[in-house]
């Protein structure tokens, strides 16, 4: 490779460069200048030093003009899929914004290392247009996850919780690249956009179906839809929060916007139907179950839940199956609306997760049950005002982001066609999300009309800690009076 090529790469991959040089630095820093600092000092400043990496990859990103494909689909760059970067790097400072107060463990240069190599790994996925780079990439986003998952060593409950998600991942990551190379050799390539073009000389045979659904099955581990769902709730709630939130929002963010670069482009040719008269074998039927089971079980078994994270994992089950919706319903015209919910939908859940790491903090333990919520009004008056609108707008509730995130998935999904295609599948959605309104009710219950112990005392709330929380609830608010500071970004949002 001459040096003009080598420059030519480096200049398409710049961003991620940058943060997986940030990953190696923030190791290096803390094992050699800060190891006698205290922890306290290591973890702001190790922290501080990840997010000012993730702010410096943004502004290289809204600078650079560069624009093209760089080998066989290896990495796209257009507006859309450097965006989409841009705001996974956003949801990584809000992780790395909640490791500033962890003490669960001496190591955190080891811990920040691998949550920016995580974000390196799903800056790739979301500009790849290749089969293996995208397996590559979720493989690469997705180990570290495994790691942080089990990071607390005085949670015995992360060892056990972890194991289950790296089985399930294994298991998945199986059926991916199985279906993938089914699909390779149908097309005999590994572009989408040209296994769409060999696809359309291709009858639905059944071992082709068989491709499709278990590489789909394979993307729906990565966004925890249900059936694939059994390890989030457990990873929810013994993971370090920070990880937690990395894994509930960029996690889902990255492979939500494969997946519906995949299934825009590549499956388009062998789509199928899935209306309430008649189904059809391809990707829709797929996705339509994906969606109403995800929807069902995830809200249904949040009813039951007396843990806070627990709840927010199931609910995060429910939200997947939401924006699965779309892409049954109108692929084509999906990337907008999952790109501005996936997006508000991570800054929500990164807030809750806040809130939660607060409240566990002031009680000392890992405790996040409803009771250890009661009388937080009392205690906290705006961190449970933000509580609320982090709340209020996973339930969908206007003015909030999360109310015009669902209004634009759904609205988007009945562009099916022939129109109305997937009406059943909208009206289930709706209500479940109606449903999902009663257990966040069941939590701010305890906010707002549960009174605390009398020996209870107020909270002690860090100022980055504090400042991260309200920024968030601003966000939260801001985007939805005003989605379009996202949407207008976006080709093809409105």
């Amino acid at each position: 490779m001459t040096s003009v090529e080598y420059l030519k790469w480096l200049e398409f991959v710049l961003p991620e460069t940058i943060l997986a040089a940030a990953a190696l630095a923030v190791l290096f820093i803390d094992r050699l200048a800060l190891r006698d600092q205290s922890p306290n000092v290591r973890n702001l400043l190790g922290s501080m030093f990840g997010i000012f990496a993730c702010l410096f990859s943004i502004f290289w990103m809204s600078q650079s003009t560069v624009r093209g494909v760089l080998g066989p689909g290896i990495v796209h760059l257009t507006s859309v899929t450097i965006l989409a970067k841009q705001l996974i790097v956003i949801l990584a400072i809000g992780a790395l914004a909640l490791a500033c107060e962890s003490k669960f463990t001496p190591h955190l240069g080891e811990f920040l290392s691998l949550l920016l190599l995580s974000t390196t790994g799903l800056m790739f996925l979301v500009s790849a247009e290749n089969l293996l780079m995208i397996f590559l990439c979720l493989e690469l986003a997705t180990l570290p996850l495994y790691i942080l998952a089990c990071f607390d060593k005085t949670d015995k409950r992360a060892a056990e919780s972890a194991l289950k998600y790296f089985l399930f991942g294994s298991l998945a990551a199986a059926f991916t690249v199985y279906g993938m190379s089914m699909l390779y050799g149908y097309a005999g390539t590994l572009v989408l956009s040209d296994v769409a073009l060999k696809l359309r000389s291709v009858a639905p045979e059944p071992m082709l179906l068989v491709g499709v659904t278990m590489t789909l099955a394979g993307f729906a581990f990565k966004i925890a839809a249900a059936p694939f769902h059994l390890w989030a709730p457990d990873v929810y709630q013994t993971a370090p929060l920070s990880a937690a939130a990395m894994i509930a929002a960029g996690s889902k963010l990255g492979s939500f916007v494969v997946l519906t670069q995949f299934t825009a482009v590549a499956l388009a040719p062998h789509s199928g139907k899935a209306s309430w008269e008649a189904w059809f074998p391809g990707s829709t039927p797929v996705l339509a179950i994906l969606a109403g089971s995800s929807m069902i079980i995830g809200n249904l078994v949040a009813l039951r839940q007396t843990s806070v994270r627990r709840l927010l994992a199931y609910s995060a089950v429910a939200h997947a199956g939401y924006m699965v919706v779309v892409l049954a319903g109108n692929p084509a015209g999906a990337m907008a609306p999952v790109l501005f919910y996936a997006f508000t939908y991570g800054l929500t859940i990164i807030g809750a997760f806040a809130v939660v790491s607060v409240v566990q903090n002031q009680n000392g333990s890992s405790d996040d049950a409803m009771g250890a919520f009661d009388g937080l009004s009392g205690r906290s008056p705006t961190l449970a005002l933000c509580l609320l609108i982090f709340l209020l707008s996973l339930a969908g509730i206007p003015p909030l982001a999360g109310f015009f995130g669902k209004f634009y998935v759904f609205g988007e999904a009945l562009r099916s066609k022939p129109a109305l295609d997937l009406l059943w599948l909208v009206v289930l959605a709706i209500g479940m999300s109606a449903v999902s309104l009663y257990y966040y009710l069941l939590v701010l219950k305890h906010v707002y009309v549960f009174s605390a112990g009398a020996d209870t005392p107020r909270l002690h709330i860090p100022i980055i800690l504090r400042c991260t929380i309200l920024l968030l609830a601003a966000a939260v608010l801001v985007l939805g009076i005003a989605p379009g500071l996202v949407l207008n970004q976006i080709p093809g949002g409105h």
